[in-house]
C-alpha cells in the first residue's frame, strides 16, 4: 500500500530549516557585533583585525614609567594580544600629545609575563604609516595604531598555559627614543589582564556585608534582651562575636600590608575584603581627599610634558626638551574605527605603584584605586561615619520598640531594661566600636608616619593614634584595676616545664605547663621532662573570699562588659592581652614598611609566640568563638606570614612559583572566610533560641537542641576545671577456656535407694557431665513431664529434696570410713558439690532483692524481669567459697522448717542454671 509522505517531508524540512536558523542566529549576531579594522604593520602592509571580541590579553591602567620624566602626555595607551586558531596578532593604540618641536622617533614595544620578557619589537613608526609620529611635532596631536601579525617563532615565549590563570601577572611597555640623540624620551607601562580575576567585590563583598549585618544583629539582640544582667551576659558571650568577624576580614586585607612583591592574584583576592577595613571610595571622594593630602594631579593623562615652551637652541636639551602645552596643536577627531572596543585602560591615579607590579600595601590599595597617601584619611572618615551610624541605629531601635509596645504589637517585657538604660547601651556600643577599630586605626596611623607626608595628615594621625592608644588602652588598664583593687599581690617561685605530650592524642608534641599548675592536676600520668625554666609567679589574693565572680558582678558588667563580656570567668582579663597583641601587630605592619626583612621575619616570630599563648589561654567562653579566634585565625596568620617570606624582593622568587604560593594563601583564607560566614549564619539560630528562652513551648524539631545548648552555656559559664581523664588500661588477654551455661540431670531409678547407698560423684564428674549423655540435678524439676517412660514397677522420684535430706546425706557421706582417706581430689569434689548445692538453695526467686545478688542497671533489670516471666533464669555470677560459707551460716541460723519451705519453693518455682567460667575444667 502506498502512503503519501510528502506532508511529513515538508514538516521535516521546516523543522530542519528552523534548527539551522537557530544555530546560525548566534553566528549572525556575532557577525553584526564584529568590527574589522585595517591597519599597517611594520612592513607597510595592510592587515585586517576584528577588534570587537575580547582579546586573550589586553591592557588596563597605565602610567609613566619614567616617574614623570616622559616628554609625552598620553590619554590612551592600549595594547592587546589576539589569538584565534593559528592567527596571533598584536594591536596597540596611542592617543596623546608632546611638546617636542620636531624629532624622528624609534619605538620599542615589549610584553612581560610572570617576570620574563615574552615579546619585544623595535620598529620605525614611519613604516606603519603613523603620520603623527613621523616625524613628531608639537603642532600635531598623536593618534596612532598598528596591527602586527606574529609568527610562531615570535610567540614561542608567550605562556599559553598561564592564559587561563586568574589575574594574569604581566605588563606592556612602550619606550620612545629620539633618533638624533639615541636617548629615551618617553616610557609608558600598562598592566595586562586575561579577563579572569578573583576580584569580585560586587559579589563577594556584598555577600560578606550581608553576613556581617546578620552577625551584628544576632549579637546585639542577645545583649539587649533580658532582665538579669549576668544572664544577659551569658547569652551574649555565646553569640558569635562581631569583633572576630571584623578581625578575620581585616586580617585578610592587611595581609597585603607587608613590604614584599605580591603576586597579582593576592591583591585581587584581598580587594574583596577592603570595606571592613574602611578601604573603599569613589573617584570623587578620592579626589576631594587628595586636595588635603597634597596629591593634586590631573589623572586625565599621564606624562611629564610641561606647558611652557622653551627654546634655548643648544645640546640635548636644545634638541628635545623644548616645552609646549600638552593640549596645543591641531586636534583632529580620533579614529572612529577604534571606538568599538571597550577593554582599554585609563591613566592611573597619581601616587599608585607602577602598573603590573604590586609592592606592599600600595600594591594592595591599587586594586581598590586608593593612593597610599590617602589611606589613613579615608579610613578615619569611614570610622567617624560608623560611629554616627551606630548611634542612629541604636536610638532608632529603641523608638521602634516603644512604638511596637505602645500599639501592643510586642507583648514581651524582655526589652524593658534596654529601653530604660539607653545611655549606658550607647556608651558601651561606641566603646565596643572603638575596640573593634583599634587595630586598623593604629596600623594606618603608623603607616602615615612612615610615609613622611604633609604636616596636616600626619598631625591628625598623631592625635588619632594617641586617642586609641591612651584612650582604649587606659580604659583596659582601669578595668583591670577596678576589679583587682580589693586584694593583695605576692610573688611565688615557679617554673615552666616543657614536657612530652601528644597532639590530637597521636602526634608527638612538646607542651609547656607551669609546675604549680601541674601539681594541681589530678593525674597519675608521668610525662618526660625536657627542660624547666624558673620563673616568678604573681599571686593575687582577694580580701573578700565571698566576693561575686566577675560574671556575677552586675556593676562590673555594666561598666566593662564591652571589654570582658565574652571571655571565661578565669580569663576575664584577656582583653588586655588582646590589645597588646594587636598593638604589636600594628607596629610591625604599619611602622615597619621601610625595613621589609625585620618586618616580615619579626611578625612571623611574633605570630608563632602569640599562637601558643592564645591556645594556652583559650579565653573565649563560646565554642564557636574559640574555634575561630583561638585555632583557625591564629593558624591562618602563621601560615600567611610564613609563606609571605618567599615574596621578599631580595630573594627574587620566580613569579610563577610566587603565584602558586599565592594561591595556597588564597585557599587558606577562603576556607577561613567560609567558616566565619557559616558560623555567623548559625549565630542567627542560637540568638533565636536565646530570645525564646522564656517560652515553655518550642518548635518540636529543636527542643533537644535547645536544651543541650542551654546546658552547654551553663557549663561553660561555670568554667569549672575538667574532671581528670580515666586512665586508659590495656585490656587483659583472655586465656583459652570454655563456659558451662546449662547443666541438667535426668531422673534415675537409683535415686529412690537409701541415701547411704548413693555413690559419691568421682573426680572429673562435672567435666563428663558437660558431655552428651551426662546431666546434672539442676533442671530435674522438668523431668516429671517425661515420667511415662519409666517401667510400671518403678516408682518416680520426688520432684524436690528438702534441705534436711541434703544435710543428712552430707553427714553420712563424711562419716564413712572410706571417705576419711586423704584423697585431696575427692575432698575437693565434695566441697564443690556442697558449694553447688548451697548455691542452688541460695538462688533468689524472681523479683526478690537480697544481698547475694549483684546490683543491676534498670535496663538489665527489665531484661531479667522478662526472663523471669518466661520461666527461665540465668545466673551471671559464680558462687565463691566466701559466698558459700556466708550462705551456710545464714541457713544454720534459720529454722529447719523455713529452710525446707524455702528450698522446695526454689526448686518448684525456678529452673536454676549454674554458670562457671574456667580455663581447664569445671566442677559442679
Amino acid at each position: 500500500m502506498l502512503v503519501d509522505i510528502r506532508p511529513t517531508r515538508s514538516l521535516t524540512s521546516m523543522l530542519s530549516l528552523l534548527v539551522s536558523f537557530l544555530a546560525l542566529a548566534p553566528a549572525l549576531a556575532a557577525d553584526d557585533d564584529s568590527k574589522v579594522i585595517k591597519g599597517y604593520d611594520f612592513n607597510e602592509t595592510i592587515q585586517s583585525l576584528d577588534i570587537a571580541p575580547r582579546p586573550s590579553l589586553y591592557s588596563g591602567g597605565f602610567a609613566d614609567c619614567l616617574r614623570g620624566g616622559s616628554l609625552f602626555n598620553f590619554s590612551t595607551f592600549d595594547v592587546a594580544y589576539y589569538t584565534k586558531d593559528d592567527d596571533h596578532t598584536i594591536f596597540f593604540h596611542l592617543e596623546g600629545a608632546s611638546n617636542i618641536r620636531k624629532e624622528s622617533l624609534a619605538l620599542h614595544l615589549s610584553i612581560q609575563a610572570y617576570g620574563e620578557t615574552r615579546f619585544n619589537m623595535t620598529y620605525d613608526p614611519c613604516k606603519a604609516h603613523m603620520d603623527t609620529l613621523c616625524p613628531l611635532t608639537s603642532d600635531n596631536r598623536i593618534s596612532a595604531f598598528a596591527v602586527v601579525p606574529l609568527s610562531a617563532d615570535e610567540i614561542a615565549g608567550m605562556p599559553q598555559v598561564t592564559m587561563g590563570i586568574p589575574d594574569f601577572e604581566g605588563f606592556a611597555r612602550i619606550q620612545i627614543f629620539a633618533n638624533s640623540t639615541q636617548t629615551e624620551i618617553g616610557c609608558f607601562q600598562a598592566v595586562m589582564s586575561n579577563g579572569k580575576t578573583l576580584a569580585q567585590a560586587d559579589a563577594i563583598g556584598t555577600t560578606v556585608g550581608l553576613f556581617v549585618i546578620a552577625a551584628i544583629l544576632s549579637s546585639f539582640v542577645t545583649a539587649v534582651y533580658g532582665i538579669s544582667i549576668p544572664h544577659m551576659r551569658m547569652h551574649y558571650a555565646h553569640s558569635f562575636s562581631v569583633l572576630i568577624v571584623f578581625e578575620t576580614f581585616q586580617y585578610i586585607f592587611f595581609s597585603g600590608a607587608l613590604s614584599v612583591n605580591w603576586p597579582s592574584v593576592l591583591p585581587a583576592w584581598w580587594s574583596n575584603f577592603a570595606w571592613p577595613s574602611g578601604m573603599f571610595a569613589t573617584h570623587d571622594l578620592v579626589r576631594s581627599i587628595s586636595s588635603f593630602t597634597g596629591n593634586v594631579v590631573s589623572v586625565s593623562q599621564v606624562g611629564g610634558a610641561g606647558s611652557v615652551p622653551i627654546n634655548n637652541n643648544g645640546g640635548l636639551t636644545q634638541q628635545i626638551y623644548g616645552r609646549a602645552d600638552a593640549n596645543s596643536g591641531e586636534k583632529p577627531s580620533p579614529a572612529t574605527d577604534l571606538a568599538s572596543y571597550a577593554w582599554g585602560g585609563e591613566p592611573n591615579t597619581p601616587g599608585m605603584p607602577m602598573p603590573g607590579t604590586w609592592p606592599g600595601l600600595p600594591g594592595t590599595l591599587s586594586e581598590v584605586n586608593i593612593p597610599p597617601a590617602e589611606a589613613f584619611t579615608l579610613a578615619l572618615i569611614w570610622f567617624v561615619a560608623m560611629i554616627g551610624l551606630v548611634i542612629v541605629l541604636i536610638v532608632l531601635f529603641k523608638f521602634t520598640l516603644d512604638l511596637l509596645i505602645r500599639f501592643k504589637l510586642l507583648k514581651t517585657d524582655g526589652f524593658n531594661y534596654f529601653r530604660s538604660h539607653l545611655g549606658g547601651y550607647l556608651a558601651s556600643a561606641l566603646l565596643r566600636t572603638c575596640f573593634i577599630g583599634f587595630f586598623v586605626m593604629t596600623t594606618l596611623a603608623m603607616y602615615q608616619f612612615s610615609l613622611r607626608g604633609p604636616a596636616g595628615p600626619t598631625a591628625i594621625a598623631v592625635v588619632v593614634f594617641l586617642l586609641f592608644f591612651v584612650g582604649i588602652g587606659g580604659l583596659a588598664a582601669y578595668a583591670c584595676y577596678f576589679r583587682l583593687r580589693h586584694g593583695k599581690y605576692s610573688t611565688a617561685p615557679d617554673s615552666i616545664r616543657f614536657e612530652s605530650a601528644k597532639l590530637f592524642k597521636k602526634v608527638p608534641f612538646v607542651s609547656a605547663i607551669r609546675n604549680s599548675e601541674r601539681a594541681e592536676q589530678e593525674t597519675a600520668e608521668q610525662r618526660r621532662l625536657y627542660a624547666s625554666v624558673p620563673i616568678t609567679r604573681i599571686v593575687y589574693t582577694d580580701d573578700d573570699p565571698n566576693r561575686l565572680t566577675v560574671h556575677q558582678d552586675a556593676g562590673f558588667i555594666k561598666r566593662f562588659g564591652w571589654l570582658s563580656g565574652r571571655y571565661r570567668r578565669t580569663r576575664w582579663w584577656y582583653f588586655a592581652i588582646y590589645l597588646g597583641y594587636q598593638f604589636v601587630r600594628a607596629c610591625f605592619i604599619g611602622g615597619g614598611v621601610r625595613t621589609p626583612l625585620a618586618q616580615v621575619f619579626g611578625l612571623f616570630l611574633f605570630e608563632i609566640i602569640a599562637f601558643f599563648i592564645i591556645i594556652k589561654l583559650r579565653a573565649f567562653e563560646g565554642s564557636r568563638n574559640t574555634v575561630v579566634a583561638v585555632w583557625m585565625l591564629s593558624i591562618a596568620k602563621v601560615i600567611t606570614t610564613g609563606l609571605s617570606i618567599a615574596f621578599i624582593a631580595d630573594y627574587n622568587l620566580n613569579r610563577i612559583g610566587a603565584t602558586a604560593i599565592g594561591l595556597i594563601i588564597v585557599v587558606v583564607q577562603a576556607f577561613l572566610a567560609v567558616v566565619v560566614l557559616i558560623l555567623a549564619a548559625l549565630g542567627i539560630m542560637s540568638s533565636w533560641m536565646s530570645l525564646s528562652r522564656n517560652k515553655e513551648e518550642f518548635t518540636e524539631p529543636f527542643v533537644d537542641m535547645r536544651v543541650k545548648y542551654f546546658e552547654h552555656m551553663q557549663k561553660r559559664t561555670d568554667d569549672l576545671p575538667a574532671p581528670p581523664k580515666p586512665e586508659e588500661t590495656e585490656p587483659e588477654l583472655t586465656e583459652p577456656g570454655f563456659n558451662v551455661h546449662n547443666v541438667r540431670r535426668a531422673p534415675k531409678i537409683e535415686d529412690e535407694d537409701e541415701l547411704g547407698e548413693i555413690t559419691l560423684p568421682q573426680p572429673g564428674f562435672t567435666g563428663q557431665g558437660s558431655g552428651s549423655g551426662q546431666r546434672s540435678r539442676a533442671n530435674s524439676a522438668s523431668s516429671r513431664y517425661s515420667a511415662s517412660g519409666i517401667p510400671r514397677a518403678a516408682r518416680v522420684h520426688r520432684a524436690s529434696w528438702s534441705s534436711k535430706e541434703f544435710a543428712q546425706m552430707q553427714t553420712e557421706l563424711m562419716t564413712r570410713p572410706e571417705n576419711q582417706r586423704g584423697n585431696r581430689s575427692r575432698s575437693n569434689s565434695q566441697r564443690m558439690s556442697s558449694a553447688s548445692i548451697a548455691a542452688v538453695l541460695a538462688t533468689d526467686s524472681p523479683g526478690t532483692n537480697t544481698p547475694s545478688r549483684r546490683p543491676m542497671t534498670p535496663t538489665r533489670e527489665s531484661v531479667e524481669d522478662t526472663r523471669d516471666n518466661s520461666g527461665t533464669v540465668t545466673s551471671e555470677t559464680t558462687p565463691t567459697k566466701q559466698g558459700v560459707s556466708e550462705l551456710d551460716e545464714k541457713k544454720d541460723k534459720q529454722a529447719p522448717v523455713e529452710n525446707e519451705k524455702a528450698a522446695e519453693a526454689v526448686v518448684e518455682n525456678e529452673t536454676p542454671v549454674i554458670s562457671k567460667k574456667t580455663t581447664d575444667k569445671t566442677t559442679v
